[in-house]
């Protein structure tokens, strides 16, 4: 598995609705509204590295909306979180 980490420059006004569209991509596993000089980080996981050009340039900068985006690819993981078992502490019955 190739994870990448998208960093991507939208319109401000219409972030929620360019980051809805984002996330419906297929390879698209995640998408942030986030702080600093971007507005939106997407993680992108796809089977190759060709894939990637299909995903990054293909779809997510075709979004109406996204005026720029900066990729970085992984190497390694050094870390694995389950998600929702994070999210879900405290809601015990």
């Amino acid at each position: 598995m190739i994870t990448a980490i998208v960093l991507i420059n939208t319109d401000v006004d219409r972030i929620p609705e360019i980051a809805e569209s984002i996330a419906a991509i297929d390879g698209v596993s995640e998408v942030y509204s986030v702080t600093g000089a971007h507005n939106l980080i997407a993680l992108v996981r796809v089977a190759r590295h060709d894939d990637l050009a299909d995903v990054i340039p293909g779809r997510i900068s075709k979004v109406p909306g996204v005026a720029a985006t900066e990729t970085h690819i992984s190497f390694r993981t050094y870390s694995q979180h389950d998600l929702e078992a994070a999210f879900a502490i405290g809601l015990e019955e």
